[in-house]
């Protein structure tokens, strides 16, 4: 059963990635996935004559009814830079099209690295102190409405226009 529990993990993983590379391509953009081993991009893109160039990491939720909220990890609080953005998918069940919330990496980092305590509720500062040093995962969030417009299918952000 655990066999199939990864497998499904990674074939969502997969289909987050191929999701935005489609996604990207119908708008006009040039965009691969990258090898599974590379670590930290999952897609390459660029503007069509090539002058401009960005990296993806995905994350990928399959929850049919979306919470709008997916696991990174510690080492993404310091992974960042002006190029490399986040791409969090939510599938939304198989009759649906996915969401996707194109967010810079500077934002995710810093949300994990100072705002994501903050949403454990009922905890003490302590008790935020001992469980967040205590883990290795971290849960980014689109818990305002707002803040997710700014991000949903906004693809403008990546700043591949020519």
């Amino acid at each position: 059963m655990e066999k199939t529990k990864s497998k499904n993990k990674a074939l969502t993983g997969i289909a987050g990635a191929h999701f935005v590379v489609a996604e990207m391509s119908r708008k006009g953009y040039i965009a691969t996935v990258t090898s599974r081993n590379t670590e930290g991009v999952d897609i390459l893109a660029s503007n069509l004559d090539g002058s401009k160039l960005v990296s993806i990491q995905v994350k990928t939720s399959s929850n049919k009814y979306s919470t709008r909220s997916w696991i990174l990890s510690k080492k993404q609080e310091n992974a960042y830079s002006k190029n490399l953005f986040y791409v969090f998918v939510d599938l939304n069940g198989e009759d649906q099209m996915p969401d996707f919330y194109i967010i810079p990496s500077e934002i995710v980092a810093d949300y994990i690295k100072n705002i994501y305590p903050e949403t454990k509720k009922g905890l003490s500062e302590d008790e935020k102190k001992k469980r967040r040093e205590k883990s290795d995962y971290r849960l980014y969030e689109i818990y305002d409405d707002k803040i997710a417009e700014k991000y949903h299918n906004k693809w403008e952000n990546l700043g591949l226009e020519n």
